[in-house]
């Protein structure tokens, strides 16, 4: 029966050995950050990060009440290269987004690699397939308690606001991650991590700082960008629910290119502090789907937070951990 199973996963049983082995060889070569502290070579600035971090670790564990685990208690040194790549994939006419089954976890509507050609070998695959395919780099994840978490060296680049915006993300999915429901999780914990970093710089550094006033502009921009994006989303969905089963897949594809420039067009007149760029190249239907998976539900979340706690993140999160036991 045993090897039943394990030829009939063998895919998935190779794909988890593999993951299994990039986590394994990150925890094993990440260090205390002790040894970073205590090094006289290692820049001071980067050291202000490392404490940064782990005051932000304290502070949503004593203030937001997330679990208190051996995360971001090593440094991991990425060498300046990326070291994950995560591929997703949504069907060409239709916003919805190519679901891979794991155990525990359940559904999840991307896959992550520690080689970026098995990523680029899994793009080939899909888009042969039919798919529209992205492959990104993410700043952080979380293997949700199954590994000791370590900080990235690339972590240590962003700004005060973004590391703890970032950190407490991630602590967020370590504490609630509902089986089956990325869409939640990952609108969640994008919002406590947005929300609280606000008040995590107006405790450190006030809310009239340098430091604060950065992470506003920065995130109102994102704010401003990602509404204007999920307008489009709906816009997109709705020319793709227009599409006769009888229509041309040359004009679909016309029809949605027309779609996307001029929603990419209309982005460079929101203003914003920091005026995005751009690639120059048309994203497609993933990218819609991205900001779906992490910022459709924000308005849901604040009003709950707003109305049934009076803005108390910590009573929001203790409500949120007992009506969704953790897997």
């Amino acid at each position: 029966m045993l090897l039943v199973v394990l030829v009939w996963n063998w895919q998935l049983v190779v794909y988890g050995v593999r993951q299994g082995y990039g986590q394994v060889n990150m925890v094993w070569n990440a260090k205390p950050i002790e040894q970073f502290l205590t090094n006289p070579d290692f820049p001071d600035s980067l050291k202000a990060k490392l404490r940064l971090i782990q005051e932000i670790r304290q502070y949503a564990i004593d203030s937001l009440g997330l679990k208190d685990t051996e995360n971001y208690k090593t440094l991991f040194d990425q060498k300046g290269e990326e070291i994950m790549w995560v591929v997703q994939a949504c069907e060409p006419f239709q916003l919805k987004a190519k679901q891979w089954e794991f155990p525990v976890v359940g559904t999840v509507p991307y896959k992550g690699f520690f080689e970026k050609q098995k990523a680029l070998d899994e793009r080939t695959k899909l888009e042969a397939d039919g798919y529209d395919v992205s492959i990104r780099n993410p700043g952080g994840w979380s293997t949700l308690g199954w590994f000791t978490d370590p900080i990235l060296s690339g972590m240590l680049k962003r700004n005060e606001g973004d590391l703890a915006s970032l950190i407490i993300h991630e602590m967020v999915h370590a504490t609630i991650f509902v089986k089956d429901d990325v869409d939640f999780n990952e609108n969640l914990a994008s919002f406590i991590g947005d929300t609280s970093a606000y008040y995590f710089l107006a405790s450190k550094y006030g809310n009239t700082s340098a430091e604060f006033t950065q992470y506003w502009q920065e995130d109102q921009d994102y704010r401003r960008y990602s509404k204007h994006i999920l307008r489009g989303t709906r816009a997109l969905d709705s020319l793709y629910q227009s599409f006769s089963d009888t229509a041309l897949v040359a004009t679909k594809k016309q029809a949605k290119k027309n779609m996307i420039e001029k929603i990419m067009t209309t982005a460079d007149t929101l203003p914003l502090y920091a005026p995005r760029r751009t690639s120059g190249r048309l994203p497609n239907n993933t990218y819609f789907m991205s900001y779906h998976l992490y910022q459709a539900k924000q308005n849901t979340f604040r009003l709950e937070l707003d109305n049934e706690f009076d803005g108390d993140l910590r009573k929001y999160l203790q409500h949120l951990t007992q009506k969704h036991p953790f897997l």
